[in-house]
């Protein structure tokens, strides 16, 4: 007897629900799994595990589930879990509360684990309320159990939401029963009144795809390539099997003409990532196609290409002679921060654009603008001002102290000349620094300044990679070399000419490697050490040994 043909109120059923990394698309990974076996309307055995995941956490997943770095560090490979979740499938038909995502999510992980998925049906908890409790307004699961009577007492945990879930479903059991004999016509009477007209896209079989058994459980970058080697899409990942498994999950347009797999390891994610940006400007592959960015990371602007420039807030460091400061988090933060400065030193708060007035604007006549907009400021008196309030950022270590104790300086000067009112302003205006800096994230430092050696740790392996930044940009790579090779490399790094004065032209093409290493670097750990003055054997070989007996982990 087949699973539809079964008699409903003798047939078992597994209430699932999964927690993910919170990414979108292929990838979303599964952090743990809870299910519970129904039947006869009552709730019996239960199963819950953690799942180990590629990427890092981030801090607000980690806020809302409550699931930690570490505790996914410590879990079961996703092979293992799942294998055990599909044994409970067996015969069994899956419940969740909004279905579709679950279904999505496990699909996902079951095709990037490389583990046999035979889909069970799915009925969705939040489709049976709306046609057997259609008193019930609230569709959230939380809401939902308690307008039925059920006490919730957490959420946002796998095994917690499935208990819930499965409590909602043996509310609704008895209504299910009255208007369905069979577990077909449950699932009829669970589905969607008016089916989608959007074609799904179509699955390569797994016969059809590349061989993938060959590729590593390591960072580096895969390259897809159709029948005559050309490039179709060049994608990196901390773990390159599981990684390039994924893309069949959820089909592109070039997933179908994609017949060899090859891949060029490396020793850290920010080597992968690196690797991947220089490979798909070299090839240009059809399948690489510019996304939106939505890491949040902005960058403190000042573009010297006019003669009075301005601070600006952008999503990525300027090209050409420009001061770049961050990467920064907190776009509101970062916008106070520029009126701070602009009025702290006096600097135009106007657009790029400088028109002509007659007359000084609002901020001019308040004292907290130069106005050269009048026409008659010395762009070099202006330059001046604009140093002074970059200096701040052009140092080793973070501006925030520095800021802070500019205006320190100012209160007591004016202090000290009996200018007590503008003391107050500046006590008040610290004040309000200080807060605003507590709160802006990232990194409140030129991405041009401290030229340094950074070593960079493999996931989960005694491995490093070595990254030479000059100007913020990379001026040598790889894995790390022997202590002898690493000194002669950092002396030929360290002989060139490195950055002198407040700005560094960046060309128009290594924009988003900058971005790319600046960003990854505020929002990980490495290990540092200043290339001025060069760095001697002693100092290269503690740096070394304090990387390898770091984490084997780093967290985001």
């Amino acid at each position: 007897m087949s699973l539809r043909s079964q008699a409903l109120a003798t047939a078992e059923f597994l209430a699932v629900d999964v927690e993910t990394n919170g990414r979108a698309g292929d990838l979303c990974e599964v952090t743990e799994v809870g299910a519970v076996l129904v039947g006869g309307g009552e709730l019996h055995d239960r199963f819950e595990s953690l799942v180990r995941v590629e990427q890092p956490l981030s801090r607000g997943i980690e806020r809302f589930t409550g699931i930690t770095q570490a505790m996914v560090d410590a879990a079961p490979a996703p092979d293992e879990v799942l294998e055990q979740l599909a044994e409970l499938a067996r015969d069994r038909v899956f419940i969740a509360h909004n279905a579709s995502f679950d279904r999505r999510a496990l699909r996902q992980a079951f095709e990037r684990a490389g583990v046999d998925w035979h889909e069970p049906p799915f009925m969705c908890t939040v489709r049976l309320a709306t046609r057997l409790a259609p008193l019930s307004r609230q569709r959230k699961l939380g809401p939902l159990a308690e307008s039925l009577g059920i006490e919730v007492e957490a959420a946002h945990r796998a095994l917690v939401d499935a208990e819930t879930c499965a409590r909602v479903f043996c509310a609704l059991f008895p209504r299910l029963c009255t208007h369905a004999t069979t577990v077909g016509d449950a699932l009829e009477l669970a589905s969607p009144r008016f089916r989608s007209a959007k074609q799904p896209r179509v699955r390569v079989p797994r016969e059809e795809r590349p061989d993938l058994s060959k590729l590593p459980d390591d960072p580096g970058v895969y390259v897809f390539r159709d029948e005559r080697g050309k490039p179709l899409y060049v994608g990196k990942s901390v773990s390159v099997r599981s990684r390039a498994r994924s893309h069949f999950c959820a089909p592109a347009g070039w997933t179908d003409r994609a017949a060899v797999v090859d891949y060029k390891p490396t020793h850290s994610e920010l080597g992968a990532l690196v690797l991947e940006n220089r490979l798909i400007k070299a090839w240009q592959p059809p399948g690489n196609k510019a996304l939106k960015r939505t890491d949040g990371w902005l960058y403190l602007r000042c573009r010297f290409d006019i003669p009075y420039p301005v601070l600006e807030l952008a999503d990525e460091p300027a090209p050409g002679l420009a001061v770049n400061v961050g990467p920064l988090r907190g776009k509101g933060a970062a916008e106070e921060l520029i009126g701070q400065l602009e009025s702290l030193f006096k600097l135009r708060h106007c657009g790029r654009r400088l028109r002509r007035r007659d007359h000084a604007s609002l901020y001019g006549q308040m004292g907290r603008c130069s106005s050269p907009c009048l026409g008659d400021l010395d762009p070099n008196a202006y330059r001046r001002k604009l140093d002074e309030a970059l200096a701040l950022f052009d140092g080793e270590h973070e501006a925030s102290t520095l800021l802070l104790d500019y205006i320190e300086e100012r209160m007591t000067e004016a202090a000290a000349e009996r200018r007590y009112e503008r003391a107050e302003v500046l006590r008040r205006r610290r004040e309000r620094l200080a807060e605003l800096l507590a709160r802006l994230g990232g990194v409140l430092r030129a991405t041009h300044s401290c030229s340094r050696l950074v070593l960079v740790r493999h996931p989960v392996k005694p491995r490093l990679d070595a990254f030479w930044l000059v100007g913020g940009r990379v001026r040598d790579w790889g894995p790390l070399p022997e202590l002898r090779e690493l000194e002669e490399r950092t002396e030929a790094v360290a002989d060139a000419p490195l950055p002198r004065g407040r700005a560094t032209s960046v060309p128009v093409d290594e924009v988003d490697e900058v971005r790319i290493v600046s960003s990854w670097l505020a929002a990980n750990d490495a290990y540092e050490l200043p290339l001025e003055p060069a760095p001697g054997r002693a100092a290269l070989s503690d740096l070394v040994a304090a990387a390898a007996a770091g984490p084997s982990r780093v967290a985001a």
